[in-house]
């Protein structure tokens, strides 16, 4: 990797970003969405799993009909883009073995030798934890996905608003994943700042270090 950028630059990008309220209309180039639509598919999660699916919205009407149910917050039909981002319901013996063999795979392992992991697998998620608890993990991996997505589009100087403000449930039925083993946890608005947006020259408030960072 020959261009990373310098701890000046990151910082300034983490700096620039907040949670954008107004949105202009600009769209983002392709080269740049599809950088950050890949940043979604790359994020991490635990053991691999990857227990997700990210709905990119794109149909204006679509949008039309979801903004009544996120407190009709402008920035549902106004960005860019509008990612949704949806959990795995569950969590089956079955979704470990596709990841195990893909992982065998394109690893070229020797599936014997990783055999105690596809067991770790197994029994941390699957034996381990009952449906309300593979929820809960399964969202807690949406986060990292939500939150890789903010920090590769600040990155790139582009805009977001991370949207908890909407009804899940209204949303499942709009997009058609009432049973289909996916339900939406969360979305985020990704675009250009408004001109007119009065937070974006507000001070960002955030606890001084001594407070939420400890060494130990």
């Amino acid at each position: 990797m020959n261009a990373a950028l310098t701890p000046a630059q990151l910082l300034a990008s983490l700096e620039w970003r907040y949670a954008t309220k107004a949105f202009d209309t600009r769209k983002l180039p392709d080269v740049t969405w599809a950088a950050l639509e890949e940043s979604l598919r790359l994020t991490p999660s635990s053991y691999g799993l990857q227990p997700w699916k990210f709905f990119i919205i794109s149909d204006p009407a679509v949008r039309a009909q979801l903004r009544p149910f996120s407190w009709n917050q402008s920035q549902v039909t106004d960005a860019s883009h509008l990612v949704v981002f949806a959990r795995r319901t569950e969590i089956t013996e079955k979704d470990v073995n596709d990841f195990f063999h893909q992982m065998v795979s394109e690893r070229g392992a020797d599936a014997s030798k990783l055999e105690p992991y596809r067991q770790m697998m197994l029994g941390g998620v699957v034996k381990g934890k009952d449906a309300a608890g593979q929820k809960e993990w399964a969202a807690r991996q949406v986060y990292i996905a939500l939150g890789q997505l903010m920090g590769a589009a600040a990155a790139l100087a582009v805009d977001t608003c991370p949207l908890e403000g909407i009804d899940p449930v209204a949303y499942d039925g709009i997009l058609g994943l009432t049973g289909s083993g996916y339900e939406v946890v969360v979305a985020c608005a990704v675009g250009y700042r408004s001109t007119e947006d009065k937070y974006a020259a507000m001070k960002k408030i955030r606890y001084p270090a001594s407070r939420v960072i400890s060494r130990v």
